[in-house]
């Protein structure tokens, strides 16, 4: 069965896209800790992060890291944590996470609400640093 996230990659399940290339997708976390937290995933649908070949591994970090800078001027934060749990959702996927402080990554915090349109003008302002 196709996890939540390769629906959303799909198209069958909507999110706010901050990045896509052939093998790589990016989208806001509708459950975020901190404003810009954004997932990033491989397309292809396999459960463990350190279960993707070493090529499709790096290259995830390199797309990462194009979408971890665009966060980092889009949102006011000190850094982007980078954190890779991957017990939620059986399909491989990297947390970007603007922080002030390292509380701000604590997965226990609750988790931020916003609006359609809030998170449509978030995913608008990372993508323009794109």
């Amino acid at each position: 069965m196709a996890s939540i996230f390769s629906k959303i990659v799909k198209g069958d399940i909507p999110c706010y896209k901050i990045a896509e290339d052939d093998r790589f997708f990016a989208f806001l976390d509708i459950n975020p800790l901190q404003e810009g937290h954004t997932l990033v995933i491989p397309k292809e649908e396999v459960d463990y992060i350190f279960d993707l070949d070493d090529e499709t591994l790096s290259a995830l970090h390199v797309f990462s890291k194009k979408v971890a800078l665009a966060l980092d001027k889009a949102i006011e934060c000190k850094r982007v944590g980078v954190v890779v749990l991957g017990l939620e959702v059986p399909h491989a996927h990297i947390h970007l996470v603007p922080l002030k402080v390292e509380g701000d990554v604590n997965f226990s915090n609750p988790k931020l609400k916003f609006t359609p349109d809030q998170f449509a003008h978030i995913a608008k302002k990372i993508t323009s640093h794109l």
